[in-house]
């Protein structure tokens, strides 16, 4: 009991305190260099893999399908929605003289409204080529009311038809007459998409099929001569319909496409929403998407100055691409063009878009003297009357649906079964949230920075290797005359416990921690910690994983956004590469001769405590997990690619609970029911899971 209330006191010490100045700003020279190496290197590992494999026709044939079905899951399409009833219905038309419109609204899902614009040639005798044009970032609204990006478009919808295509133009999600959300990790903090497997990108590459689906119903269109295009984000869309299905025969994307350097190293990333990014679980560059469109004609279309698909980068996609076209003898079917200007629809890249559809869909090779102009006010072109939209629509809410959290399962009956969906689990968790670990751990060359006595506390500080580029500090103290030193505590630290660290430290160690900004320092916390260090024969241990205390980066809340966005663009989070961080401490905390023989211990708070949970499954021995306030679900973090598709942080707290034991310090015990029933209905005794209210002097 000793043992306990001495623990639980120092716990005490790492929580927030009112009576402490507010946290020092924190210097973030060192995390901002650091960040920004690791993402260059992991970009470059990425860069170099890509399509490495593929060095004949053979080798494509025999990955592409496997590449198929593996953008489908990470455009969170696998398995693929059911094919239900489209519902199409036409609220109206529009004339002009060379061609009709059709206002026209379909259900891509049920009550997943697509607004669009069919745009008819006039006196077409047999079924026409279609086009899907899939629209950019244009918001059209007047006095509140949304119409459509498609009324910005429909210049090129009225171009298709005087050439005789059929042209189906489709809002997107969230700038079409029904608002959804493009923005969830962007700007609304949706971190928990990430565990779903959700990305925006999945429901617009999935409206993109179903438009297929509808153009092919359609008596006047040919649906074997099927094209699609759009710029910027429809040019994103287009790159993920081409990519995924055969029946597009022809592509000429624009201004929608450019790889993981230019996003990750250049800083593309922070001008583009999340609709135009998979969740990148298997760790493609993004010439692997352009690929899948081989040997099908593909025109890629961009400026010279466009500053979010920068040349360079798009230079780089082609002539990937371009490799695998040539192993089809089809080079002559993949092509570049490059406009004057900056990220606009100019009409010098209209035309040679224009021209590629009339040769690859039609054999006309005729020069084109007719530009891409608009002929109508929004107004005609819009689909639902203002103020009258569907009252079972979904698009507002699609985000929480469209790919479903796993349901909680029902408690094992036996070992077995419980041994057969652990390690279903295990197996998923290392194959769809940790793939981005990485695959040969370095040496980590753990280095002595000090080691120094002083008001009866030993404190000492080793340097390890996390991984490449990650370089990360871990804290020891004890009582100088330790010997056999009879449990070690690694506490694993988040922004509020690692002030807390600071000012109880400061107090002895100021000399020390001078590379840190330190808080003001708290004399009494140091105290408790001394009596305690001295009554034990214990070894408090510390550590930081990546983004917080010596390595944090940038602290403006758009860094902070965009850098985890930069994770999961190189398949991972910054919360998965924080279970690795927290791995690697206690390896390097075995390695040291003063804690490598006592039983190992893990301590952590808030979301930081699914971190050391996750990282327990993967280390062996470790003798207990003291977790405060964790959360009771991955929606409020920590944030681990697909997670959610497979377990909740309850089963994962049971996993744990097989082999360490799991002490949770929380306010209310609602909603830790499941590992308490499997913990004893599988008889692995009552301390391998308890629940404790947090200590009385907690604030």
């Amino acid at each position: 009991m000793q043992l306990r209330r001495c623990l639980i006191t120092l716990t005490a010490l790492l929580l927030p305190c009112p009576a402490l100045a507010a946290p020092p700003e924190v210097d973030t020279t060192r995390g901002d260099r650091m960040i920004a190496e690791y993402f260059a290197a992991e970009t470059a590992k990425l860069q170099e893999a890509c399509l490495t494999d593929i060095r004949s026709r053979d080798d494509w044939q025999a990955k592409r399908e496997e590449y198929r079905r593996q953008l489908h899951e990470m455009l969170s399409l696998d398995p693929l929605p059911e094919r239900t009833p489209l519902n199409a219905v036409i609220t109206g038309k529009v004339e002009h003289d060379e061609f009709t419109i059709e206002n026209v609204h379909f259900q891509s899902r049920p009550g997943l409204y697509v607004t669009g614009n069919v745009y008819l040639p006039k006196h077409q005798d047999r079924p026409a080529p279609a086009i899907l044009y899939v629209c950019g970032h244009a918001q059209v609204k007047k006095d509140g009311v949304a119409y459509g990006n498609k009324t910005a478009y429909q210049h090129h919808g009225a171009w298709f038809a005087r050439n005789g295509y059929v042209c189906l133009t489709i809002d997107t999600l969230q700038l079409g007459e029904i608002e959804g959300i493009h923005h969830g990790t962007y700007r609304y903090g949706m971190w928990w998409w990430l565990n779903r497997g959700y990305t925006s990108a999945g429901v617009e590459a999935w409206n993109c099929i179903r438009a297929l689906d509808y153009l092919q119903s359609r008596p006047d269109v040919d649906g074997e001569r099927l094209g699609v295009t759009g710029r910027s984000g429809g040019g994103a869309y287009s790159w993920w319909i081409a990519a995924l299905d055969d029946r597009i025969k022809c592509a000429a994307p624009v201004a929608g496409i450019t790889d993981l350097q230019n996003h990750l190293v250049d800083g593309c990333v922070e001008g583009h929403c999340d609709c135009m990014f998979m969740v990148n679980t298997y760790r493609w560059d993004y010439p692997q998407v352009a690929a899948l469109v081989a040997p099908r004609p593909l025109l890629i279309v961009n400026t010279d100055t466009d500053r979010i698909f920068p040349l360079d980068g798009v230079v780089r996609t082609f002539e990937k691409v371009r490799e695998v076209y040539r192993l089809h003898d089809a080079a002559d079917k993949v092509g570049l063009t490059i406009g004057p200007g900056g990220h606009k629809d100019t009409q010098d890249i209209q035309m040679d878009v224009f021209r590629w559809m009339n040769y690859h869909l039609k054999g006309d090779e005729t020069l084109i003297d007719d530009a891409a102009v608009k002929f109508f006010e929004p107004e005609p072109l819009k689909v639902f009357p203002a103020g009258r939209l569907p009252d079972d629509r979904t698009n507002e809410e699609i985000h929480e649906t469209f790919v479903a959290a796993a349901p909680t399962p029902p408690i094992p009956e036996t070992q077995e079964a419980w041994n057969a969906l652990r390690n279903e689990w295990r197996q998923a968790l290392l194959e769809k949230s940790f793939r981005g670990w990485p695959q040969d751990s370095e040496p980590l060359g753990t280095q002595k920075v000090f080691d120094v006595e002083k008001q009866g506390v030993r404190f000492a500080a080793y340097d390890f290797t996390s991984q490449a580029n990650i370089r990360l500090r871990l804290y020891v103290a004890h009582r100088p005359d330790l010997e056999e030193p009879a449990l070690t505590v690694l506490n694993v630290l988040d922004g509020t416990s690692w002030s807390d660290f600071l000012s109880t430290y400061r107090a002895a160690f100021e000399e020390e921690l001078r590379e840190e900004s330190l808080p003001e320092a708290n004399a009494d916390a140091f105290k408790r910690t001394h009596d305690m260090l001295q009554a034990n024969r214990w070894i408090m241990a510390y550590v930081a994983p990546r983004g917080v205390g010596p390595t944090a980066w940038d602290q403006t809340e758009r860094k902070q956004t965009q850098h985890q966005r930069r994770f999961y663009l190189l398949g991972q989070t910054r919360d998965g590469m924080q279970v690795w961080d927290v791995r690697r401490a206690i390896q390097a905390v075995r390695t040291l001769d003063t804690t490598k023989d006592s039983p190992l211990w893990l301590q952590a708070e808030r979301a930081m405590a699914g971190v050391a949970v996750y990282a327990s499954l993967f280390e062996p021995d470790i003798a207990r997990l003291d977790l405060h306030s964790p959360p009771l679900t991955h929606r409020d973090g920590p944030y681990l690619l697909n997670v959610s598709r497979y377990l909740d942080l309850p089963q994962s707290m049971a996993m744990a609970a097989e082999n360490s034991q799991v002490v949770v310090y929380q306010a209310s015990t609602e909603g830790w029911e499941w590992p308490a029933e499997l913990v004893k209905k599988l008889g692995w005794g009552d301390k391998q899971w308890r629940l404790r209210t947090p200590p009385a002097d907690a604030p």
